[in-house]
């Protein structure tokens, strides 16, 4: 698979080997996106520091609001799972879209440094940090709360 990152080849993350296997499991999680609407499916795929890996993809409703995206569901299985600690999330378009601003902050309440990979059908992606998606952030600590992460 193509690789570029906003970051330097030697910032690169010593676990990037394992980009090319989680972009693999995210697009199989896309094959089970329920899209009938807009027709994009979107899947992720979240690994966590134990070495685990969530799916999620999107699912969404006549209603529009009760949809969920692909990066929250993949997250929220883990959370119901009582895991906290996360590494890096695949999220795969067609198209290579990055995730949309909910799921950035969902992302961030769980894991402020989180590795962020965006990746296409055609193997292409990009690797961030979420600070660089989402810079100057709002989290647990704001609100003098201690982030919920390795419970």
């Amino acid at each position: 698979m193509a690789y570029s990152s906003k970051t330097t080849q030697s910032e690169r993350p010593p676990t990037a080997g394992k980009w090319d296997d989680l972009l693999a499991e995210a697009i199989e999680a896309r094959e089970f996106a329920y899209a009938p609407y807009s027709n994009y499916k979107v899947g992720a795929a979240l690994l966590t520091s134990d070495g685990q890996i969530y799916r999620g993809c999107n699912i969404e409703n006549a209603a529009y609001s009760p949809s969920t995206c692909a990066e929250r569901t993949a997250i929220f299985k883990a959370v119901t799972e009582g895991n906290h600690e996360y590494e890096a999330i695949a999220v795969v378009t067609s198209d290579g879209g990055a995730p949309c601003g909910v799921c950035r902050q969902v992302m961030r309440e769980f894991a402020p440094n989180l590795t962020v990979i965006i990746g296409d059908l055609a193997g292409n992606y990009q690797v961030y940090r979420l600070s660089e998606l989402l810079p100057d952030s709002f989290g647990p600590e704001n609100l003098g709360f201690e982030p919920l992460r390795g419970r």
